[in-house]
């Protein structure tokens, strides 16, 4: 781990060498399942290997590009470099760029597969509402996402589900154009072939899916233990946690939903539904209350031992 202050956390590094082993296993039955069904098999190559290569290369311009963040100097910032100063000396671990992206949705995220490309990126939102402890603990929150390399590993884990999302896509509407008619070479229909495709990329996406939100989910709760142990003030991440959560309510949909494909890789889901119920066991986040709930225990405990 890169930031060995960052308490460690070994239920986190379980799930995600478990998760990256199922989706190895998900994957390569994906590529013969395609290969079966009559996919062309420089076609698997390009599409499997071509988005894998931008996925984890590109991963952190597109987010910074999407979001419309831009990386910011010392001589530019001072006041967050700051504080992204203080808490690597704390922990211990390299300095990530840092950038900011001009939004009202209040939020933040790190990205970035190697230390060269990880970047921790707040919100004007964000900054705007918090003050300056808070500000840290939601800082150290997403330094704890790169100190435990779980950004990388989300970045790899997510590829899988985006390669099948785009081959569902395409398969419909080329299985729509083909028509029913037989191949050249007396095999099935191209429009067969095309929906074999989407049946097989549909259960693999279904599978991905499944997984690696469950991974998100317990990421987030290992950053929110780590950042309060690393600060000692997990007061503050909850005071953060809470007004963060209920602003969003405040915020245009149309904005909360432009930004809503990165909600993984937010400190709060920019969309986000109260409660236990089917839909927070897909979401990217525990509920508010859970994490709120793990912050007063981990409060109590420090209250105890000092």
């Amino acid at each position: 781990m890169a930031g060995d202050r960052f308490i460690p956390d070994r239920g986190l590094t379980v799930r995600m060498v478990a998760t990256m082993a199922l989706l190895a296993l998900v994957y390569a039955a994906f590529v013969v399942a395609l290969l079966w069904v009559g996919m062309p098999w420089w076609l698997v190559l390009l599409v499997v290997v071509g988005v894998a290569l931008v996925q984890y290369f590109g991963s952190d311009r597109i987010a910074m590009t999407a979001l419309g963040a831009r990386e910011v100097t010392e001589r530019q910032d001072p006041e967050l470099h700051a504080v992204v100063d203080r808490l690597c000396a704390l922990a211990d671990m390299p300095k990530p760029r840092v950038a900011v992206a001009r939004t009202d949705v209040p939020n933040a995220f790190a990205t970035g597969h190697s230390g060269r490309s990880t970047v921790v990126c707040v919100t004007t939102g964000l900054r705007r509402r918090l003050d300056n402890v808070e500000l840290e603990a939601v800082i150290a929150h997403e330094l704890s996402h790169v100190a435990h390399r779980d950004v990388a590993v989300m970045t790899v884990a997510a590829f899988l589900g985006i390669v099948a999302g785009f081959l569902v896509q395409a398969g419909m509407r080329f299985a729509l154009l083909a028509g029913g008619g037989r191949s050249r070479e007396g095999g099935p229909a191209p429009a067969v072939v095309a929906l074999l495709v989407v049946a097989v990329s549909a259960a693999v996406w279904a599978l991905s899916f499944l997984l690696t939100r469950a991974l998100s989910r317990y990421r987030e709760l290992a950053a929110d233990r780590a950042a309060a142990h690393l600060t000692a003030r997990p007061s503050a991440l909850s005071s953060a946690l809470t007004k963060i959560s209920g602003d969003m309510a405040r915020i245009p949909t149309r904005d909360l939903r432009q930004v809503e494909p990165f909600n993984a890789f937010f400190f709060a889901p920019a969309l986000a539904r109260g409660g236990f119920s089917l839909g927070s066991l897909l979401s990217t986040h525990p509920p508010v209350e859970r994490r709120l709930a793990q912050l007063a225990e981990i409060s109590r405990r420090i209250g105890r031992e000092a």
